[in-house]
């Protein structure tokens, strides 16, 4: 069970206690004004309404369905046999619960669906116990549970069309980058055919050495074309020598803070989109050190290379407050990871080991170089 699904886990027990207690206490203060046995019905269905909450996950659809019809057959019977109003304060707080989950996750359609026949179970309540007060605390609860759900629902809606942006954006660079790399390689190529048919009219020997060399640039050419989707179009003119990440790491320090570059490679012989990617994942993850770790001192960047990959790993040593632990990856990343996917590489970015103070954020990426062993 990852972290997320723990924080879920934990907020789904401490929802159930706050509903359990609210069932002894709804079925206590029953007993008290109505009489011992009179409190049994609400329980069942507080509990019912309980259980319901604790499972929505599995099929929120369902669950909230089942908890409409629930309240609304409790507000039938204690009509028609005289029972304490419902839903109470229990029913009506895991009512909100279910509808508000069903309003944040599911389709548009049924998302509606849900968020009508709530407060339309709830007016229900409230006409068929006229001069009851313990209905209309439905009514506060279910809005909040409308407002909250939508709000969410917006929210994540908002997240991933900015995302969808990011990525259409980086996809429109590739076009552009792979339009840029194709033409130069094929023009080395028609330039090499041209001077081959030169040597063999003079040199016909030497024939089999220029074709060799077409062959080489046109492998060379379908390499590098499967290796820059994903790229950006700064390939050529942001190169990650280690004067370009020198100028980078003195701009970060100017903020106060300190990096440390650790470089066990040879970035003048990786491939112009190696580089220009190894910069980026570098520029990145000092920008999200500045904005998303305030306690943060000083950085470490490792670059190591060995003959098919060079490897990027980036920590600060900020703490590890829970809401830099847990959040979700910027757009900046979303770009980088589209990017080092496309090259055959890969991202990933989280908390360091420990969660003592120093433990810190870690960004590593790995750059295949194109070569094979």
């Amino acid at each position: 069970m990852g972290v997320p699904d723990r924080l879920k886990a934990a907020a789904d027990v401490a929802l159930g206690v706050v509903l359990a207690a609210a069932v002894a206490f709804q079925a206590y203060q029953v007993a008290d004004v109505w009489g011992a046995g009179y409190q049994l019905f609400g329980a069942a269905v507080g509990t019912s309404l309980c259980v319901l909450v604790l499972v929505r996950r599995r099929d929120r659809l369902w669950t909230a369905v089942m908890g409409l019809t629930v309240i609304a057959l409790a507000v039938l019977v204690t009509r028609i046999v005289h029972l304490p109003a419902e839903p109470g304060p229990a029913t009506s707080l895991g009512l909100a619960v279910l509808v508000g989950s069903a309003v944040r996750r599911l389709p548009a359609i049924t998302a509606r669906a849900v968020a009508a026949a709530g407060p339309a179970v709830i007016a229900g309540s409230v006409l068929a116990n006229p001069g009851s007060a313990v209905p209309v605390l439905g009514g506060p609860a279910m809005l909040a549970a409308l407002a909250t759900g939508l709000a969410l629902r917006l929210l994540a809606a908002r997240r991933h069309a900015t995302a969808e942006r990011v990525r259409r954006a980086e996809r429109l660079e590739l076009a552009r980058e792979l339009h840029d790399v194709v033409a130069h390689h094929i023009t080395s190529i028609v330039l090499q055919a041209q001077a081959a048919q030169l040597v063999t009219a003079k040199h016909p020997d030497r024939t089999a050495g220029s074709l060799a060399d077409i062959e080489t640039s046109g492998s060379e050419a379908l390499t590098a074309t499967r290796r820059v989707v994903g790229l950006l179009r700064d390939t050529a003119t942001s190169p990650a020598g280690h004067e370009r990440l020198a100028e980078l790491i003195e701009g970060f320090e100017s903020h106060g803070r300190r990096a440390r570059l650790k470089l066990a490679a040879e970035p003048d012989g990786w491939p112009p989109e190696v580089s220009s990617t190894v910069y980026r994942v570098v520029r990145e993850s000092l920008t999200n050190v500045s904005r998303h770790a305030r306690h943060a001192r000083a950085v470490t960047i490792d670059i190591t290379q060995d003959e098919e990959t060079v490897t990027v790993v980036v920590k600060d040593d900020a703490p590890q407050p829970a809401a830099r632990r847990y959040r979700h990856d910027g757009y900046g990343l979303i770009g980088m990871r589209e990017r080092l996917e496309a090259l055959g590489g890969t991202l990933t970015a989280g908390p360091g080991p420990g969660s003592g103070p120093g433990s810190g954020w870690t960004v590593r990426a790995t750059v295949p170089t194109g070569k094979r062993r």
